[in-house]
């Protein structure tokens, strides 16, 4: 039976060679990878699909903003990669896990509005994400527009870059 654990109970070495698998070695030039360059995905929000021991799903969600072009700095939260072992696939293992991660993100009515980049057909189907409101936003690195997804009450209209956001590490004022 396939289990949904916090992404931090496995090995980074192993979500790596996943990705690796899932995605070829050269999935770090693409434009995803520069929207999020310098953070570190959100742990709250991070998982892996095992079983039995067994890595074969992460599911990863990134801090990043739109930086309007009217000075705003919009917060978002850029859901993907979407990782699954390639024999593993057509099994619903992805969808399990961003159900499990859109569920988590959701609960926190302070969450910033979803985004990912990827294939409208799928993700408008199964998830209500669409591109309504992205015509405006650009990427640093080419992009196909219509794959520009988001979904939540609180998605941003209008124009900007979409950037890292660096997240602060909660801190404990001691007296």
């Amino acid at each position: 039976m396939v289990q949904i654990v916090p992404i931090t109970d496995v090995s980074t070495d192993a979500v790596e060679q996943l990705l690796d698998r899932a995605f070829g070695t050269d999935r770090h030039i693409r434009t995803a990878y520069r929207i999020r360059e310098g953070v570190t995905a959100l742990d709250a929000l991070s998982f892996a699909a095992v079983e039995d021991g067994t890595l074969f799903g992460t599911i990863q969600c990134w801090p990043i903003a739109l930086n309007g072009d009217d000075g705003c700095r919009i917060p978002l939260v850029m859901l993907g990669p979407v990782a699954v072992e390639p024999i593993r696939q057509q099994f619903g293992i992805g969808r399990m896990l961003t159900n499990h991660a859109l569920a988590i993100a959701e609960a926190d009515p302070a969450s910033p509005a979803m985004m990912l980049i990827g294939d409208p057909e799928y993700y408008g189907r199964f998830f209500s994400f669409t591109s309504d409101q992205t015509a405006g936003w650009r990427a640093p690195g080419p992009v196909e527009r219509h794959r520009l997804l988001t979904r939540g009450p609180n998605v941003p209209g209008g124009s900007g870059l979409l950037a890292p956001r660096i997240v602060a590490p909660a801190f404990t004022v001691t007296a």
